[in-house]
Parts: structure tokens; C-alpha cells; sequence
């Protein structure tokens, strides 16, 4: 059963990926906290870190809120299924660069895409505040 720091996570990545069936969210604690590994579809990747790393580091900032409540540290780590075993950040890395090389109108597509996605996701999250976790 997923803890709810597990269920957390999936429920933001779930919404801003377009493969929600493949997010999986790992969970190993160690003397530095709780580490989340969240894994998503190799083409969803760049969803999950956006533009120069600002969704990642929003989800990050969330977790640390629930950190705060909880008394625990949490850690996110983005983890690319598709390159091989040591190579996450390398991949990662080169999936932002290439996002951001996309042309023009792609970019504009994206933006509206990304704020339809913000309100209705600013909507779902009002619908958490009321619940007690």
C-alpha cells in the first residue's frame, strides 16, 4: 500500500503527464530522510522537470511543505527509465536541453496546454485542502 507521501507525489505527476499509467513513485528511507524515486514514460520526462527545471522544483517545494507537517525530510528523484543504470541525470539533463530547442509554435501550444493544465489542477487542489491528511 502506498504511504501518503507516495500517493502525493503520484497524484500532482499524474496530472501533468500524458502516460498517468506509468508514474511510478518509489520509497526508501535513509539517514537523510525519505527518498521518493518517481518514475514517468521516457516522452514525459520533460512534463515532469519543465522549463529549466521549475516543475520539479515546485514539486519538490510541496514536498517539503508535507515534510514540515509530517516531520520528516523528503528527497524527490527524477528517475529516466530509458537510459541505462547509472545515467539518470546525464538523460535527464539532455531531455531539458532538447525542450528547450522545440520550435516557436510548439512553445506557444505548450504554454496554453500548460495553463489550462494549472487551473484545473489549482481546482483539484482546492478540493484537497478539505481533506484532513
Amino acid at each position: 500500500m502506498a504511504t501518503i507521501d507516495q500517493q502525493f507525489v503520484e497524484y500532482i505527476v499524474k496530472t501533468l503527464v500524458n502516460n498517468p499509467e506509468k508514474v511510478e513513485v518509489e520509497r526508501k528511507i535513509d539517514e537523510k530522510g525519505v527518498l521518493l524515486s518517481l518514475s514517468v514514460d521516457p516522452e514525459d520526462v520533460g512534463r515532469v522537470i519543465g522549463k529549466r527545471g521549475a516543475t520539479a522544483q515546485s514539486i519538490r517545494t510541496l514536498l517539503r511543505a508535507l515534510g514540515t507537517k509530517n516531520d520528516a525530510r523528503y528527497n524527490l528523484k527524477i528517475v529516466n527509465t530509458d537510459a541505462p543504470e547509472g545515467a539518470e541525470h546525464s538523460a535527464v539533463e539532455n531531455r531539458a536541453d532538447d525542450r528547450e530547442a522545440t520550435p516557436v509554435e510548439e512553445n506557444e501550444e505548450d504554454d496554453a496546454r500548460s495553463e489550462e493544465l494549472a487551473e484545473k489542477t489549482r481546482a483539484e487542489m482546492e478540493d484537497l485542502d478539505d481533506l484532513d491528511i
